[in-house]
């Protein structure tokens, strides 16, 4: 059968799809209180039995945590892996919610309700346009399935799974739907993830806070040197001092800067929407290049001293900041860390000590899109789309894609349908129909061009 039969499908089965999501939506499977541990595996269970009513093998795998859900189909073409996650958010504060955020429901257009948009929403669109898939061919593509239950709980369980089971999961190519669109209309892929480092220092003085009538200016003060160390991490331009911070950051192609030269990104607007209008980063980057594809060193919070009501003159004893590096390409935050603790060290004058601890370190991600799969997508997104589709990046980080390629050595196709205005982890999330319904189709043309 044709592709176009299967669109035809999917569009015929709007309300039963929508019907099917409701009730997924209705689970409140938030992973982060034991107290829904029950709902989390019924969650998992009902999955399951998706993937199984759709001829799939499809098992829960127990873990420390909250279960994995797995699944085979038994077809042909090239190996694939589908990837998301249905655990979801708490819901707090529950009042700012206009109905039951476990009661989801269809308004003006969009479907809403915890998990609407992450990610069972976004799951969901892969598994309708398989349902349709289904029905017209009578065969599924060869597609491999992990759901997991723990992603909004920082995935404790996720990698000793990968790991035990990489042999099991390894295929050509990873599917991920847990991002969105690049903007209305208009689809992306995204093919270059920022990697994280966590840094605090504490620098610490004197014994005890010291009055500074008495100790002014001849006690070290723990927040001056402080405030020099954060002062000494940037240039008058904008670039990161601290030694080798650049090395493996690479340069735009031709080819990438030119789609996201044509994306006309409004990075006046984007900051005017925050209350800020000039940009703060590299003095020679564009506005895009800030946010997907140069590395940052940002200070995240500083302590030290009184900060309460009123006024006290002391000198604290000790002053700390957390510091976080995004960082591209192959940067190796390990590597970063060490320069960045010497360099620290250098600054600690006689009287002060300093202390690291370590906030976690992950690379970047960056995917190979000569790859002709990324580009067949491409091209199927933008037939689906009012707008084509281009190559984009992630300004923060997608730790499971990056477990992927470090573990089972394979890399991700990054496409998802959500808005901005889709309110993750916040009350009132929702979905769009368009989106919901879009998605799959945009998933039957993928799969119909890269499997």
């Amino acid at each position: 059968m044709s592709l176009e039969a299967i669109l035809s499908r999917l569009d015929s089965d709007q309300n039963d799809a929508r019907n099917r999501l409701l009730e997924f939506l209705a689970i409140p499977s938030i992973s982060t209180d034991p107290d829904y541990k029950a709902e989390v595996r019924r969650a998992a269970e009902w999955l399951r039995d998706a993937l199984i009513d759709l001829g799939a093998d499809a098992e829960l795998r127990v873990t420390p945590g909250h279960p994995m859900v797995t699944g085979r189909t038994n077809g042909e073409g090239r190996p694939l892996l589908f990837y998301g996650h249905y655990d979801v958010q708490p819901v707090d504060p529950l009042e700012l919610w206009h109905r039951d955020p476990f009661d989801p429901a269809i308004e003006d257009d969009v479907i809403r309700g915890r998990g609407a948009a992450d990610d069972k929403g976004q799951l969901m669109t892969f598994i309708e346009a398989l349902r349709a898939w289904k029905s017209e061919r009578g065969t599924l593509p060869n597609i491999t399935f992990l759901f997991e239950g723990e992603e909004e709980s920082g995935s404790p369980s996720l990698v000793p799974f990968l790991k035990e089971h990489k042999s099991e999961l390894t295929r050509d190519l990873a599917l991920i739907c847990d991002t969105g669109l690049y903007a209305k209309d208009r689809p992306g892929i995204v093919t270059q993830l920022r990697g994280l480092l966590g840094e605090e220092i504490v620098v610490r003085g004197a014994s005890k806070d010291l009055h500074s009538g008495s100790f002014g200016g001849i006690a070290q003060n723990p927040i001056r040197v402080l405030a020099r160390i954060v002062a000494s991490l940037h240039d008058a331009t904008g670039r990161v001092t601290i030694p080798g911070f650049y090395e493996g950051v690479p340069e735009l192609t031709d080819e990438l800067r030119a789609q996201w030269d044509a994306l006309t990104f409004d990075g006046p607007g984007f900051l005017s929407g925050v209350g800020l209008s000039a940009p703060a980063g590299e003095s020679d980057r564009t506005a895009l290049e800030h946010i997907w594809s140069r590395p940052t060193a940002e200070v995240n919070g500083i302590r030290g001293g009184y900060a309460g009501k009123g006024f006290k003159t002391v000198l604290p004893a000790e002053a700390a900041a957390k510091i976080s590096f995004r960082l591209v390409g192959n940067q190796d935050p390990l590597a970063i860390r060490d320069s960045f603790r010497a360099m620290v060290r250098e600054m600690i004058p006689e009287d002060c000590t300093v202390e690291f601890h370590d906030h976690g370190a992950g690379p970047a991600s960056h995917m190979d899109t000569s790859d002709p799969a990324f580009e067949a997508a491409r091209q199927a997104l933008g037939q689906e789309w009012p707008h084509e589709a281009a190559y984009i990046g992630a300004g923060g980080s997608i730790p499971v894609a990056g477990y992927f390629q470090s573990i089972l050595g394979m890399d991700s196709m990054l496409i998802g349908f959500g808005r901005d205005n889709d309110q993750i982890h916040s009350p009132n999330e929702k979905y769009d129909l368009k989106s919901f319904h879009l998605g799959a189709r945009s998933w039957a043309r993928i799969l119909d061009a890269i499997s």
